[in-house]
């Protein structure tokens, strides 16, 4: 079955008002755009010659109290920036029926950064991270799959450090979000 959001193109706020209306981590959203560089100068070029095309809309699932929102949505939006493609945001809790068709592993995970052309057919969707970052949770949710076991807690505490130290300090991670962006982008 093909997914849409025909329904939703419209609805969302801009960067800037999600940005605006953001109650948590606003300080941490905005540090983590402002370090933000392009390492690749073919990457930068690329995104550039997507206003070549008016055939895509970006859609951003997210919230403002999620980490990962928090580090990777700025780069999405940087990555976006000269791209002419328009961006706009669904807050996850008001729009839980977009959710619900973008599970990650099973679960509500966000962002997910959701690729529709003009009439809201989807073409592809990112997130919530990186691949490389996002390797523990899958190996995770594989040798974990029983909620109530008496070592999920500890197994997801364990996982979580994981993720945290896969992100690292600085901002390498920033560039496997542009990558892969870019090959997702490529596909369509």
């Amino acid at each position: 079955m093909t997914k849409s959001l025909a329904h939703k193109l419209g609805q969302g706020l801009t960067p800037q008002g999600f940005i605006d209306a953001m109650t948590k981590n606003q300080e941490a959203f905005l540090s983590w755009g402002d370090k933000f560089a392009w390492a690749d100068e073919d990457d930068k070029e690329f995104f550039e010659s997507l206003n070549n095309r008016d055939d895509l809309r970006c859609v951003i699932l997210a919230a403002d109290w999620c980490g990962d929102v928090v580090r990777n949505v700025p780069v999405v939006l940087k990555a976006l920036e000269n791209s002419g493609v328009p961006v706009e945001f669904l807050i996850q809790e008001e729009h839980m029926d977009v959710q619900d068709q973008f599970l990650t592993l099973g679960g509500r995970s966000i962002p997910v950064v959701i690729f529709v052309d003009t009439g809201g057919f989807v073409l592809g969707t990112w997130g919530p991270r990186p691949t490389y970052v996002q390797e523990p949770m899958v190996k995770f949710k594989k040798e974990n799959p029983d909620r109530e076991a008496p070592d999920y807690q500890a197994n997801l505490a364990e996982t979580r450090k994981e993720i945290m130290a896969r992100y690292g300090e600085g901002t390498d991670y920033q560039q496997l979000i542009v990558k892969e962006l870019r090959e997702l982008i490529s596909s369509f």
